[in-house]
């Protein structure tokens, strides 16, 4: 069983210290072939969102996109103004059709008729609906914006890859002709 023991500490001692060489060797060769690149943070994207979720433009403030922060106040708020504006006279309308219900005709609609108090009641809330949907579209579309602008700021775009438009002249008609150029540099 001694025996046993030592071959097995011998091949595990063995098959170690290969395997630290081994990584020794790769490094060296990985460290020595690539290119030093922008780290590729994939959080990135999620705080954007999720600063943009606590406080609206707070997650375009983080991808430093200061020129989209009064778009999403001004969208939101626009929003925002319509809902109010539009549940105040649909409450002022209401009020006019309950009093008239119940016998009453002083009220400032007084030159409108039962079914016109109906029909302005439904035309406001359906616009504060609208409205209320509109506040939170462009909530959750300040979310996207900022997680999507994160995530495309990580994408590596420099001259080593390039389309560019080329003219060169043709050998048989000694025409110009145009091109599209894939540079790619190593």
């Amino acid at each position: 069983m001694n025996k046993f023991s030592f071959i097995i500490l011998l091949l595990f001692v063995l098959g170690n210290t290969s395997v630290f060489s081994q990584k020794k060797t790769e490094a060296t060769l990985v460290a020595k072939d690539t290119v030093k690149s922008n780290d590729i943070d994939p959080l990135t994207p999620a705080k954007a969102a999720f600063y943009s979720a606590i406080l609206p433009g707070l997650g375009q403030a983080y991808n430093k996109k200061y020129w989209k922060i009064p778009i999403v106040y001004g969208a939101i708020g626009v929003s925002m103004y319509y809902y109010i504006d539009s549940n105040k006279s649909y409450h002022q309308y209401r009020d006019a059709y309950k009093r008239r219900l119940e016998g009453y005709s002083d009220d400032q609609f007084s030159y409108l008729d039962e079914s016109r108090l109906v029909s302005a009641q439904k035309f406001y809330q359906r616009n504060r609906d609208l409205s209320a949907l509109f506040v939170v579209g462009f909530y959750v579309l300040n979310i996207i914006d900022a997680n999507v602008d994160a995530a495309l700021i990580q994408f590596n775009v420099n001259e080593n890859l390039s389309i560019r438009p080329d003219l060169y002249m043709n050998d048989v008609t000694s025409k110009t002709n145009l091109s599209l150029t894939l540079n790619y540099n190593f």
